[in-house]
């Protein structure tokens, strides 16, 4: 059965740029899958996604005219149903296999089988293959249909009458199968070899294909366009790259920034614009932004990362004399950077502290109150953090940049540019001469702001961000915000994933439960405030999990730490190491499995067991000899406990594998003497939580 190379187009208007990668790719991507579905595609086929900003196309190697005919086997009904006592075929067959398409000739050869409950008629047949027509036409609407369009347009067709539904108005389609049109329509186009390229440089329109494989070279020659997005990506990284060496600078690293970017253009071509450099005494953080944001540019950093007066344009055309365009899109930018510095120079004519009574007017959410009410709640809770601290002079610098926090938020800069909040807090808060540790602490308490974001560079800006951040939590969790699914929409997990960061990698002495407490007791007066601390502890040790397992920690050693509670997060990676060189040790297998049986046995006694044992009702060997060995053995592993040394309490437990193991195969642990059976119970209990202060070890049994 012949194949050929498949090429199908959609020329549209200029498409979403944030969306036109991911458009491209799910285009590609299902039309391929439904044709693969169909039986049109060979196990060679290899499709190749094109997305500019007035296209999208998909290439498929090795695809077939004609699908290749199926076999079909289709249950009927049961014997005695459909056949009469002679063998003949009942009227209930006959409609059924009229309804096939099939007659009473080919009862004979109907297959007879026994699907567990009775004998059952089937037939088989030959399912024609689809053509190439019938199978794009359907994969084609199936891949329009399934493209990740948050909104569509509804526009009119050209008869004046119809319309149709897409992101943006479709003006050609292309389908070629080798070199013969595929006959399809969708959104009232027919399909053709026609496309068109570049608006201006393009040297001929349209862009006429004689083979579906001439799609990307003929586009680019004749119709100037770079079709493959990863192509035209790589080209601007090139470009950008050459010209930033030229200008003596490095271009800001920003994917996202490229990727639209990319979006933008077709035929790119960048080229060095300049602004004053008098802007330059703006923070580079609003220059920077302004430029990426409002402009598209790249900005021009020197080696040491900071911003020159100098930037890249990629432009969409590629005149001989570049000067008017870049004399342009210097033109544009200066009235941007002129707001920047207005902004700038504006704000810093009040102080941050007198912007804080401003924050009573802005609400933060009607249940909680407002953002001057929240401020106080996370001055009180970093005071509260750095008094367990034990440190005076940190709670006095917590409080001061706690409260001049959120005070930015009320500042033309960020009522413009809302990514700034917290950086033009630091900047103010310089300028109006507080300490460099405080004004770091108010940039710094939004962090960490994602994941593999940096900490706060110093205790008060982590002490100010685990305030704010647990004010968050216990605050959405007291009014029933919590996450579901998906959902998220004030970034819970992200929160509890900063604080446990914060936590573990400060190596901070404050016990979980602890922090929870002192911020629970902000919210007290808040009409229909109830937090279950229970499922927000939950919440907190699922992230935790989580974030161990994508470290590389496996499941078991995880569960063997977390599952334990351990109120002092810095704590647990010093517990995931001393686990993981007690499961290498050839006593562990062993003592998790009786550790798991240990705790089996106790969680079938009524009430709670106490570890006491009384020395005189020991009566087997087995059992004197193990609490002999608890005796000695677990002050060692207590006193390594004590002092953080956790690897090393767990290896001294190995030596009660022996004990163990001959308790268990001598002693009778339910004896019919209550007074017997509560001490050797009690021995139980004793050894279950010598074995699991560092971790639970039962969770190692497989």
């Amino acid at each position: 059965m012949s194949s050929k190379n498949l090429l199908v187009e959609l020329f549209v208007e200029e498409l979403p740029p944030k969306a036109l990668k991911k458009l491209g790719e799910v285009f590609a991507q299902s039309l391929t899958q439904s044709l693969k579905n169909a039986g049109l595609t060979a196990p060679t086929s290899i499709f190749t996604a094109y997305a500019s900003p007035r296209r999208l196309a998909a290439h498929v190697t090795d695809v077939l005219t004609v699908a290749a005919d199926k076999p079909v086997v289709q249950k009927l009904m049961p014997v005695a149903v459909g056949l009469d006592a002679a063998g003949n075929a009942t009227p209930a067959l006959l409609k059924k296999l009229g309804a096939l398409g099939a007659d009473a000739s080919c009862v004979p050869n109907l297959r007879r089988e026994n699907d567990g409950k009775a004998d059952v008629l089937f037939y088989e047949s030959l399912a024609k293959g689809a053509t190439l027509a019938e199978g794009l036409q359907k994969a084609l609407e199936g891949a329009l249909a399934a493209l990740p369009i948050p909104k569509v347009m509804t526009y009119q067709l050209q008869d004046g009458w119809s319309s149709v539904n897409f992101v943006r108005p479709a003006h050609g389609l292309v389908a070629l199968h080798g070199s013969d049109i595929v006959p399809l329509a969708v959104l009232g186009l027919n399909a053709g070899r026609e496309t068109h390229g570049h608006r201006f440089e393009a040297s001929v329109d349209p862009v006429v294909f004689a083979h579906a494989d001439e799609y990307a070279g003929k586009l680019a020659t004749q119709g100037a366009v770079i079709a493959s997005f990863a192509e035209r990506r790589t080209e601007i990284a090139r470009q950008l790259a050459a010209a930033a060496a030229l200008a003596g600078g490095k271009p800001i690293e920003d994917d996202a920034l490229l990727d639209e970017v990319t979006a933008l253009v077709e035929r790119p071509n960048v080229l060095i614009g300049q602004f004053e450099e008098e802007f330059l005494a703006v923070p580079q953080e609003c220059l920077i932004l302004t430029m990426k944001a409002n402009q598209k540019y790249f900005p021009l950093l020197d080696a040491a990362g900071k911003l020159t007066n100098k930037f890249l344009v990629v432009s969409n055309i590629s005149p001989e004399d570049p000067s008017a365009v870049i004399g342009g899109n210097e033109r544009v930018v200066r009235p941007r950077l002129a707001d920047a510095k207005f902004f700038f120079d504006q704000d810093r004519k009040k102080s941050l502290e007198s912007r804080i009574i401003g924050l009573s007017k802005v609400v933060y959410h009607n249940k909680l109150g407002t953002q001057g009410e929240r401020t106080q709640r996370v001055a009180a809770i970093a005071r509260a953090i750095a008094n367990e601290l034990r440190d005076l002079e940190l709670a006095h610098k917590a409080d001061q940049a706690a409260l001049l926090a959120k005070a930015d938020l009320l500042t033309d800069m960020v009522g413009e540019f809302p990514e700034l909040q917290g950086i033009m807090g630091r900047y103010y808060a310089l300028h109006d001469g507080l300490r460099g540790d405080v004004a770091d602490a108010i940039e710094d308490h939004y962090k960490p702001r994602f994941a593999g974001d940096s900490l706060p560079r110093n205790l008060v800006g982590t002490v100010v961000a685990l305030a704010d951040k647990l004010e968050t939590l216990v605050g959405m969790f007291g009014i029933g915000q919590i996450p579901t699914g998906d959902r998220d929409p004030f970034a819970l997990r992200r929160h509890a994933l900063g604080v446990i960061r914060m936590l573990s990698e400060s190596d901070l002495d404050l016990p979980l439960y602890l922090l929870l407490d002192c911020t629970f007791a902000q919210f007290n007066g808040i009409e229909g405030f109830q937090l279950n601390v229970n499922a927000l502890t939950d919440f907190i040790y699922d992230r935790l999990a989580g974030s161990l397992r994508e470290q590389g920690y496996t499941a078991q050693e995880v569960d063997a730490v977390v599952s334990q509670r351990p109120q002092r997060l810095g704590d647990i990676p010093k517990r995931l190491t001393a686990v993981r060189a007690f499961a290498a040790l050839p006593e562990a297998a062993a003592l998790a499995a009786a550790n798991k049986r240990v705790g089996n046995i106790l969680k079938k006694v009524e009430g709670s067991v106490e570890p006491t044992v009384n020395a005189a009702l020991l009566q087997e060997a087995a059992e004197i000899a193990l609490h002999a060995a608890l005796i000695d053995i677990v002050p060692q592993a207590d006193a390594a406990f004590d002092t953080g040394d956790y690897t090393e309490s767990l290896t001294t437990l190995a030596a009660l594998r022996a004990p163990v193991d001959a308790f268990f195969d001598g002693v009778m642990v339910n004896a019919e003497d209550a007074a017997l059976r509560a001490n050797r119970l009690g021995l139980l209990a004793h050894l279950h939580a010598a074995m699991n202060r560092v971790a639970d070890l039962s969770k190692l049994s497989t």
